[in-house]
């Protein structure tokens, strides 16, 4: 049975105002992270603005139900391809396929544009994120270290669309 049936995926509405429900979304969704990865999680760096900026120059869907925006994506068109820069789902709804319905809605929208790819970073220690996105079609096209680190802490991750 699908558990996401009450939930709408849509691109973000012109006239949107809930930037600062938006925010407490995605760092809730993000919460989990603290004391998990290293570096720590840039959602607390966020600010209702910087969302609002952001959705200026990228594209964002969100997830909803019962008129509540329960989930969200945030992807950065580029030449050949479209980079998911944030995505976050409510805790409670996590891991019952609403990330993989925002993920269609980018999908869908890359393929009507042309574009080959899909690309996004994950942390190296959400191996649970690794093991979701591999089942959407993406693979691993390498690693990277943050300012600071002498190992690794990112995965690139790379659907081909065709």
């Amino acid at each position: 049975m699908d558990q996401t049936v009450g939930i709408s995926i849509i691109g973000l509405p012109a006239d949107f105002d809930g930037w600062g429900d938006l925010l407490a979304l995605i760092r809730r969704a993000f919460a989990y992270m603290d004391g998990v990865i290293d570096p720590p999680s840039s959602a607390h760096l966020l600010s209702a603005d910087n969302l609002a900026g952001k959705a200026k120059k990228e594209t964002c869907f969100v997830a909803v139900e019962n008129g509540r925006v329960v989930g969200c994506v945030f992807a950065l068109e580029r030449a050949r391809d479209f980079y998911v820069g944030k995505l976050a789902v409510e805790p409670e709804l996590q891991s019952q396929g609403v990330g993989a319905r925002l993920m269609q809605a980018v999908e869908d929208l890359a393929r009507e544009r042309g574009k080959d790819a899909i690309e996004l970073q994950t942390r190296i220690e959400l191996t649970a994120n690794h093991a979701a996105f591999a089942r959407l079609g993406f693979r691993e096209t390498g690693r990277t270290a943050h300012a600071g680190y002498d190992r690794p802490t990112s995965i690139t991750m790379r659907k081909v669309l065709s």
